[in-house]
């Protein structure tokens, strides 16, 4: 894995705690420019709270979280994301009374729809265009994921941060995902990723970091860690080979 310097983000002993609650235990984790990072851990691991923390949504009690070089601990989470970070929750955070259209605007600037990118963008994703005077909230969930992902890259951004994109998606509709974040990645875009669905992190993945109990306690190359059974299974208690 990346040395700090080499890093676009990078977390240095990274605390922090939810209430009473201790979570994260000095996270050290860097996700290389232009490369797609796959977070994994079981379930609990801290996975969720590690994206959370680096938005701000979730404060960090100590260490520090820098981006290209610029400190974020402590920055509100819209400053956060003005320096070209962009955050696709679990929950997807879309607006299910607004159309497709009114969901993607509200993610643009003042100016409204960069065109070529709009463009672009909705053939990644042709049901969004197929959906877009539809409300968001009538849409399956594999569309509503496509949507939140859409939204999410409408303006240029330097690193997307992505949380278990294909929970609960048909194996079809994580295929098509998988196409249109390849589609992506052509594009250099730094992508940190949170995945559960190991097909899709062997197929995407460039690195991978693996979490257990509040700390990365692996890192590696993806193709590396998709080859190593023994570390899947003591790590992850599975095998990648079992999820093709």
């Amino acid at each position: 894995m990346a040395e700090a310097e080499d890093a676009l983000l990078c977390l240095s002993g990274i605390h922090t705690h939810i209430g009473r609650y201790h979570i994260l235990h000095g996270v050290d984790l860097a996700v290389r420019r232009g490369r797609l990072t796959v977070l994994l851990g079981r379930n609990g691991a801290g996975k969720t709270t590690t994206l959370r923390t680096i938005l701000g949504l979730w404060r960090a009690s100590a260490g520090s979280i820098r981006f290209d070089g610029a400190a974020l601990e402590g920055l509100a989470t819209p400053d956060i994301v003005r320096r070209g970070i962009a955050y696709v929750p679990e929950t997807m955070g879309i607006f299910t009374q607004l159309t497709v259209r009114e969901n993607m605007l509200l993610a643009t600037g003042a100016g409204g729809f960069d065109e070529p990118r709009l463009e672009w963008i909705l053939r990644l994703f042709p049901a969004i265009g197929e959906k877009w005077r539809v409300p968001a909230g009538a849409l399956s969930g594999g569309q509503k994921q496509m949507l939140a992902i859409a939204r999410a890259i409408v303006e240029e951004r330097r690193l997307l941060v992505v949380d278990e994109p294909t929970k609960g998606l048909a194996p079809v509709m994580i295929e098509h995902l998988i196409e249109a974040f390849r589609k992506l990645k052509e594009t250099a875009t730094t992508i940190l990723l949170v995945e559960q669905n190991f097909h899709m992190a062997k197929s995407l993945g460039d690195d991978a970091a693996v979490m257990d109990d509040g700390r990365i306690v692996h890192t590696a190359d993806m193709a590396a860690l998709a080859e190593d059974e023994a570390t899947q299974q003591r790590l992850l208690g599975l095998s990648l080979a079992s999820h093709q």
